[in-house]
């Protein structure tokens, strides 16, 4: 008969009354009311009642007991029922339950059951529907009561996927069809809140400036007819007319000595830092030294008769300037104007004039003209005649054929007398002749037409005699009566025309979101010029600016025909009406 171990297990037996409890066999404590002992290792037939350890670990061999004295007998063990659980919230009274003696299989019986090496899941309730997954349990080595279990990482669940667990329904099945309704779905609202903020923003970006703009308008008019200057056949020249434009040009425009037509810069720059009224006299200078020594040469124009102890008036400075060429009068007045010694701070304020007066080609190195270095070119000379004979005070002057001096021993006579006495209403400029130079003129000469009386102006240069006597005086007298044939020619050929009609489409106001409002003469425009000649067109802006609404026919500006003093200026107006820019315009203008 083989081993065998018994024990004792306790199991609940619902009774009628109150019974002795058993309790498993421990290894603490003796004997007490209501407990009995387990007797390892003896004899006993099978079934029979009596208590048994609860069995902890695995069997071992255990070493056989010693005999005890014999227990009462017990009790004849009822019939055996069906253990039912007892609820979970009422726990068992103390001697409710009683021990059942079940004698264990013998070791040698016992199959053995392999032990997995990996973990067991154990398994976990179902989650509710909507709620997070939990991970399961594992059991594996080391695992068991008091051991936390090992949880599996579960990625989460997409949105449609949270969504049938939380319906109870299923996701439809992925189709390109769903993807694009559901990108569509996606980025349409963002498309639409993109399309609100460009949309408020260009409604209240600032409008662009109002610009008034040719548009393929012309610029420019040139009058029917021809007209022929006569030149000379030598030198160069230039001829206009103030107020219509450049009348033409001959000669190669190159630099050439100017000689005394120097002195016109000299006077311009002395009347502009000191600037004189029509017949205003002026502050007084005295005449130095130089002054006195410069009277005594005799290979230059000068003034003479000067001591130190005279003084004269800025106006009578000029008169011996412009009117006898003095030479010694130049070097004076650019001492007095810069306080120095010295001509050259005087010379560096004449180049800076013709620079800002566009003469280009023009260099001045003295303020007289005598130094052959001193060289410009007559459509720079042009621009000259036309800046000075805006001065009051200049123009009183030059047109003196004499002037007689306070002071001086005689009459001071003017070299552009025989000009200035003749019919053709001449009234200056300048003459110069030096044998680097020959002749040179600057000119000034007014015809009437109609109620206008402009002024044309004109410069001739390098002009030279011929033949056996070519000197300064001679190469004088050629260059006056050479501009003395231009001056009656242009005289001649002026006329009034119609430059402009009214209703002429002159340029556009341009609003610029690419609204072009046309803009047109108010009314008719007529200047006084030779036939043939070009006349320039300028649009220029009124004081008030430009509208961003108008009705037609307002005027918003100015047209002025031609160039220089006493061009043709008419009100240029509205064509249609001018409209502000619409909200469409605004939304759909380019940054």
């Amino acid at each position: 008969m083989s081993k065998a171990v018994y024990g004792m297990t306790a199991v609940p037996v619902k009774g009628d009354g109150p019974r002795a409890a058993t309790t498993a066999a421990a290894a603490e404590g003796g004997d007490a009311a209501g407990t009995e002992h387990a007797v390892e290792g003896a004899d006993a037939p099978e079934g029979a009642d009596a208590p048994e350890p609860e069995l902890t670990s695995e069997p071992e061999s255990l070493p056989e007991p010693e005999p005890e004295p014999e227990l009462a007998p017990e009790p004849e063990p009822e019939p055996e029922l069906e253990p039912e659980p007892a609820p979970e919230s009422v726990p068992e009274a103390d001697g409710e339950t009683t021990s059942k003696f079940i004698p264990l299989k013998a070791l040698d019986e016992v199959p053995v059951v392999p032990v997995p090496k990996g973990p067991v899941p154990v398994p976990v309730p179902a989650t509710v529907p909507g709620s997070a997954a939990v991970p399961a349990a594992v059991v594996g080595p080391g695992s068991g009561p008091g051991t936390a279990p090992q949880a599996t990482a579960e990625q989460p669940l997409p949105p449609l996927g949270l969504l049938a667990q939380l319906t109870n329904t299923p996701p439809p099945p992925e189709t390109p069809a769903r993807s694009v309704a559901r990108r569509f779905k996606i980025w349409v609202p963002l498309f639409l809140v993109l399309i609100g903020v460009l949309v408020v923003v260009q409604a209240l970006r600032p409008l662009p400036a109002v610009v008034l703009a040719g548009g393929g308008a012309p610029t420019s008019v040139t009058l029917a007819g021809r007209f022929d200057v006569p030149w000379p056949e030598k030198g160069q020249g230039a001829v206009r007319v103030a107020g219509s434009g450049d009348v033409g040009t001959f000669g190669e425009q190159k630099p050439v000595p100017t000689a005394s037509v120097a002195k016109v810069m000299t006077a311009y720059v002395v009347l502009k830092g000191h600037p004189l009224k029509k017949d205003e006299a002026g502050p007084s200078i005295a005449v130095d030294d130089k002054a006195v020594a410069d009277a005594s040469s005799e290979n230059e124009s000068r003034v003479e008769g000067l001591t130190t102890s005279m003084k004269f008036t800025q106006q009578d400075m000029l008169k011996m300037l412009l009117i006898p060429s003095g030479n010694n009068i130049a070097r004076l007045l650019a001492r007095w104007d810069t306080g120095s010694d010295s001509e050259a701070a005087f010379v560096e304020k004449m180049n800076a004039e013709a620079r800002e007066l566009g003469m280009a080609s023009t260099t001045y190195t003295d303020p007289s003209g005598l130094d052959a270095k001193t060289v410009s070119t007559a459509v720079d000379q042009l621009k000259l005649a036309e800046a000075v004979m805006r001065l009051d005070a200049f123009r009183a002057i030059v047109q003196l054929p004499s002037a007689t001096i306070p002071g001086l021993p005689k009459t001071i006579t003017n070299n552009n007398d025989n000009l200035l006495l003749s019919p053709l209403s001449i009234k200056g400029i300048k003459t110069g002749s030096s044998t680097p130079a020959g002749g040179a003129l600057m000119w000034a000469a007014y015809k009437s037409v109609g109620d206008k009386t402009p002024m044309i102006l004109g410069t001739l240069l390098d002009q030279r005699a011929t033949g056996a006597d070519p000197n300064a005086l001679r190469s004088l007298a050629l260059v006056k009566e050479n501009s003395r044939k231009v001056i009656e020619a242009v005289r001649a050929g002026l006329t009034e025309a119609g430059a402009v009609k009214k209703g002429q489409l002159l340029g556009y106001v341009d609003d610029g979101l690419g609204t072009r409002t046309p803009v047109v003469a108010a009314q008719d425009a007529a200047v006084v010029a030779v036939p043939g000649q070009k006349l320039e067109l300028a649009l220029e802006i009124g004081e008030k600016g430009l509208p961003r609404e108008a009705r037609a026919g307002t005027e918003i500006g100015v047209l002025t025909v031609g160039t220089g003093p006493g061009a043709t200026k008419v009100p240029v107006a509205l064509q249609t009406d001018l409209s502000a820019p619409s909200f469409g315009a605004k939304l759909m203008r380019l940054p």
